[in-house]
């Protein structure tokens, strides 16, 4: 059975949708409402029962003027900071609680061939997850919404796989902000793990270009070499490549689908916004 969140984000995600498709149009809730065949009170209550906002306020957070805001905002310090302590729970960096290890040479390379990995298939408030682990932490967590487990087998093709029914207990949490205990076990080039552990440094309602990721890892010129990485992540939403957009503003694309990337990022401004009221 579907956790309840993850039936109202797929109607959120279509609703989302819709939006960013006739946004020129600047649709009102009616029209929204009725292209995705609910009434506008059951919309209204839906959405802000899953983001905590009314859809107009949601949909302020994910427009292109929100990202510009947010990125003009930013102090240049960002990453100098990251481990700082005494900050406030929306706003806790994610490596005071994530620790990364990097897979041996031998693993990486030989493709997880003495590897046992656990996964299950778990709900999340943006579709179900499928999060698989290794005895030393998370290897790789990706929206599944087909039930396939492909692009897992794709990343470790000679592991061998077990499926699980407790793996949901140990990340429930991430999404309610408790990170504590953490580990991730990644399979990634030196220069791939450095990029992941900058996305690691961006703050819950804060978001980045690729320019600045790559200043903060030291490369200036690697933008493109940047944007290559963290569309390897391997571990989405933990690892927050959905917070990395274009330097314009623009949301650009994801992975798991630019319209989950929209309701991720106005999920978040909404929490921490909540906070700080």
């Amino acid at each position: 059975m579907k956790d309840q969140a993850s039936i109202d984000y797929n109607r959120i995600a279509k609703a989302i949708d819709y939006i960013k498709t006739h946004f020129k149009e600047q649709p009102t809730l009616d029209e929204v409402a009725n292209a995705v065949h609910l009434s506008p009170f059951h919309l209204q209550r839906m959405f802000t029962e899953w983001a905590g906002v009314s859809p107009k306020k949601f949909l302020q957070y994910i427009s292109v003027e929100h990202a510009k805001r947010t990125l003009s905002a930013q102090q240049p310090t960002l990453f100098d900071v990251a481990t700082e302590v005494g900050l406030s729970s929306t706003s806790r960096l994610h490596d005071l609680f994530v620790t990364i290890e990097g897979m041996t040479p031998g693993e990486y390379k030989n493709g997880g061939k003495d590897l046992l990995i656990q996964y299950e298939f778990v709900d999340s408030p943006f579709g179900k997850l499928l999060v698989a682990c290794t005895s030393k932490g998370i290897c790789y967590m990706g929206f599944a919404d087909d039930d396939n487990t492909e692009d897992l087998t794709r990343r470790f093709p000679n592991a061998r796989y077990v499926a699980q029914k407790d793996i949901a207990k140990s990340v429930a949490g991430i999404f309610n902000d408790n990170w504590t205990g953490v580990k991730l076990h990644l399979k990634g080039t030196g220069f791939q793990l450095k990029v992941w552990e900058t996305l690691l440094k961006i703050p819950m309602g804060q978001l980045a270009t690729y320019g600045s990721i790559a200043e903060g890892i030291q490369s200036p010129k690697a933008s493109r070499a940047v944007g290559t990485a963290i569309g390897s992540n391997p571990v989405g939403f933990l690892i927050p490549c959905h917070r990395v957009i274009r330097a314009s503003g623009v949301i650009g694309d994801y992975m798991w689908g630019s319209t989950r990337k929209m309701a991720i990022i106005g999920w978040e401004a909404a929490r921490v916004n909540k906070e700080q009221e």
